[in-house]
C-alpha cells in the first residue's frame, strides 16, 4: 500500500514546505507581483516588530518600505536552508529598525549639543553677533568678519541673527534639512568669533 506524503511535506526532504519561498523565488526573478503578495503576507509582522523596536509609528511605517525595499534587491541571496521566509524577512526588520534608532540617537546627541552650543553662545550678550552689529562703532568690523566666512555660513548665521528667523524656518526657506542647518549656524559662529579676533586685532 502506498504511503502519501502529509501535506505540506516535500517528498525527498520530509521537512514542511515554506509556502512563501516560491514567491522569494519569483522576486529573484523580478516579478513585482509576488513582492505584493509577500508584503501582504508579512508586512503586519513586520510593522509590528518595527514598532516595538522604535516605538513610532511613521518611522516603523519607513522601516517597513525598506526591508521590503531591501528583499526587492536581495531576494537572490535567501536561501531556505537557513530557515523560513518569514524568519528572513524579520531579521531584516530587526536590522533596519535598530538600524535607524541607532541613527536617530546620534541624530538627537548631534541636535542637542549644536542647541547647547547656540544657547550658550546667546547668554552672553558681549558675544552675540546681533549685539556687536548694533554697536554703530562695531558693525562694520562684524560685516567684514561675516565676509571672511564661507557662504553657506554666513548666509545661515545673518538669517539667524540678523533676519531673526528660527532654525526651522531658515531650513524651510533654504530649502535645506534641519541638520544641517543647525550645523552651517553652529560652524558659522565659531568662525565668526575667531574672524572677529582676527579683524579686531588687525584694526587695533
Amino acid at each position: 500500500m502506498e504511503t502519501k506524503p502529509a501535506p505540506g511535506r516535500d517528498r525527498a526532504s520530509g521537512p514542511p514546505l515554506d509556502p512563501l519561498a516560491p514567491l522569494v523565488s519569483r522576486i529573484a526573478e523580478g516579478d513585482e507581483q509576488a513582492l505584493r503578495d509577500l508584503y501582504d503576507a508579512l508586512a503586519p509582522r513586520v510593522l509590528g516588530l518595527s514598532r516595538q523596536i522604535l516605538r513610532d509609528i511613521p518611522a516603523a511605517e519607513e522601516a517597513v518600505v525598506d526591508v521590503f525595499a531591501q528583499v526587492w534587491r536581495q531576494a537572490t541571496r535567501y536561501e531556505v536552508v537557513k530557515g523560513t521566509v518569514a524568519t528572513w524577512v524579520c531579521t531584516l526588520a530587526r536590522t533596519r529598525a535598530i538600524d535607524v534608532r541607532r541613527q536617530r540617537a546620534r541624530h538627537t546627541s548631534r541636535e542637542t549639543a549644536i542647541d547647547g552650543i547656540d544657547v550658550e553662545f546667546g547668554a552672553d550678550p558681549g558675544s552675540s553677533p546681533f549685539t556687536l552689529a548694533a554697536a554703530g562703532d562695531r558693525a562694520e568690523r562684524v560685516q567684514l568678519a561675516l565676509s571672511l566666512l564661507p557662504q553657506d555660513q554666513r548666509r545661515a548665521v545673518e538669517a539667524a541673527f540678523f533676519g531673526g528667523l528660527s532654525h526651522t524656518e531658515i531650513a524651510a526657506a533654504f530649502g535645506q534639512p534641519l541638520g544641517t542647518v543647525k550645523t552651517r549656524i553652529r560652524s558659522g559662529l565659531v568662525a565668526l568669533r575667531t574672524a572677529l579676533a582676527t579683524v579686531e586685532d588687525e584694526v587695533a
